[in-house]
């Protein structure tokens, strides 16, 4: 007996999102593998198993593929971890607060799968304008906002100053991890952090 030719119409959408996700796979691969210099849109490409044409389709560079397939990453592991969104916890506790999630961020920034396209962003940033602005207003500006929310909740409670712009206080504690991790300086660890949230909050001159 014939067997009957399926009349059913592929689901472009689907083939579309599974592209998607091998070239995200195959950009953060790479990028950790070879570093970003050269990790290039061919080599993506036949790391994804799709043509070239179809990453500039969606694409315009190699620096607009990384960053969108590092902001997926960092979606697909809330999502793994229970969470809908980030969010600094408010225990009533600040300084338990920040260093719980600077602790956090540490552990983020160490792991290999997240440090190899973070400095990749963060350099090409450096001397690329258009990706250095997407990287703040998409990945960088997003999580600043967080902490400038816990340290207002702060000041509602009367626990720091009413005087306080908490979006330079952050900086006392953001910009110096910022720093280490960038420069290796020094070693960047929990102790490190936790020192940072007690010098920002309590300050260098005796109590």
């Amino acid at each position: 007996m014939a067997t009957q030719k399926s009349t059913q119409v592929p689901d472009a959408t689907r083939r579309s999102t599974r592209s998607r996700r091998a070239i995200y796979d195959a950009a953060l691969a790479l990028v950790a593998e070879v570093g970003y210099p050269r990790t290039t849109v061919e080599g993506i490409a036949a790391r994804a198993g799709v043509g070239k044409q179809t990453i500039y389709r969606w694409w315009s560079s190699k620096a607009d593929v990384l960053l969108e397939a590092f902001l997926d990453l960092g979606e697909q592991s809330a999502q793994a971890a229970g969470q809908e969104a980030y969010a600094i916890p408010d225990t009533g506790d600040l300084a338990a607060d920040l260093k719980a999630v600077l602790r956090a961020t540490v552990d983020e920034l160490t792991d290999p799968k997240f440090e190899a396209p973070s400095r990749a962003l963060a350099a090409e940033g450096v001397v690329n304008e258009q990706l250095g602005r997407e990287f703040v207003a998409k990945l960088l500006e997003p999580s600043l906002q967080l902490y400038v929310d816990r340290l207002r909740a702060a000041q509602d409670a009367g626990q720091i100053r009413p005087e306080i712009d908490p979006r330079i206080a952050l900086e006392l504690f953001v910009s110096p991890l910022a720093q280490r991790w960038l420069q290796r300086t020094a070693p960047f660890d929990h102790d490190y952090t936790d020192t940072l949230v007690d010098y920002a909050l309590y300050g260098l001159v005796p109590r």
